[in-house]
């Protein structure tokens, strides 16, 4: 019964897997759809909105998609048919494939009310994944660069992404601020990622891959500010900020990690 429901979580998230990436290249305008900065009336673009990253920030999706294949293809081993970490993690990682593709077919519909309901479950889904991966070590550098590697970056991407997709909306809705002027609002925002960049670094004692893709969302809003079509030197001032904070509080805490590491393999075993 058990090699059973293993088989089936394998099966399950190949399935979601392929969908993703058929959904990328939809997305991507390769399979006939529209490219995703074109959709929904082109809300998406670079120069849509002051928190929309560059159009060379986006190529991080691939390095997301081949991970994502590549655990497809990992987990399907019989290897890790009965792993406790995957039995764990498995269905997270599926549902958020499974998110992926709803995003992207909101967007070629032109339904972008919809798709912040669904960045923002698929945000929550990924959190949640990050967490579990937290409660358990990888069993190999395979395992750590496949599953946490691929993980951490999805969601640090993912992060960004959730901001520009909300701001996005509210802009094309008419949204006046309460008074407060676009770059401060931009401020506001790219604050709260910086934010959600350290809570990040904090909770999982310095790791890379989430602050990575975050840190390079955030560099890219700064360079579509600095020399896109919508300059705004207060966005890519407070955007770099953002993107230094996240390096810096990551660091921190990778150092305090190994240090605290250290000390303890120091400690004797009885002690």
């Amino acid at each position: 019964m058990e090699k059973g429901s293993d088989v089936l979580r394998q099966v399950i998230v190949i399935i979601c897997t392929g969908i993703a990436i058929v959904g990328s290249f939809i997305g991507s305008g390769a399979a006939g759809g529209t490219p995703i900065k074109d959709a929904s009336g082109g809300a998406l673009a670079t120069d849509a909105t002051l928190v929309a990253p560059g159009g060379a920030a986006f190529g991080i999706w691939t390095i997301i998609y081949v991970g994502l294949l590549g655990y497809s293809i990992w987990q399907s081993l019989s290897a890790q048919q009965a792993d406790p970490r995957q039995r764990v993690l498995g269905y997270p990682i599926a549902a958020s494939l499974a998110l992926n593709a709803a995003w992207i077919m909101s967007i070629q519909f032109d339904l972008l009310a919809l798709s912040v309901p669904v960045i923002i479950a698929l945000l929550a889904v990924l959190i949640w994944t990050f967490l579990l991966t937290l409660r358990s070590k990888p069993k190999d550098l395979i395992e750590s660069v496949i599953v946490d590697g691929t993980m951490g970056i999805y969601l640090g991407w993912v992060a960004i992404a959730t901001a520009a997709n909300i701001t996005a909306l509210l802009v094309s809705n008419g949204f006046d601020g309460f008074g407060l002027s676009a770059d401060a609002w931009a401020i506001v925002v790219l604050a709260l990622a910086a934010v959600a960049g350290i809570l990040i670094a904090v909770r999982s004692h310095g790791r890379i891959a989430p602050a990575v893709a975050l840190t390079w969302g955030l560099a890219w809003v700064a360079a579509a500010r600095l020399t896109g079509d919508l300059a705004s030197a207060s966005t890519a001032t407070a955007a770099i900020v953002a993107a230094v904070s996240v390096v810096g509080v990551t660091a921190a805490m990778r150092v305090r990690a190994g240090r605290r590491a250290r000390t303890d393999s120091a400690v004797p075993l009885h002690a």
